[in-house]
């Protein structure tokens, strides 16, 4: 009997934020180790958590995800 190896798929993405303030696209990790802050005018759009980010700006896309 052949048996399949099992690989992993990782639980978190990179995702496409759009910053609330100046509308300005970022990609950020869904699973941030501290506060992101938009390059342009520094508003806050991701906060860690527990195991996923706290998004403060709109999600656009979730890159790399298939």
């Amino acid at each position: 009997m052949n048996k399949i190896p099992v690989i992993p798929t990782p639980k978190t993405v990179f995702l496409k934020v759009q910053c609330p303030k100046c509308k300005n696209l970022q990609s950020i990790f869904s699973a941030p180790s501290m506060k992101v802050k938009c390059f342009s005018c520094e508003t806050i759009l991701a906060e860690p958590s527990a195991s996923k980010g706290i998004m403060k700006g709109k999600i656009i896309e979730a890159v790399g995800k298939e």
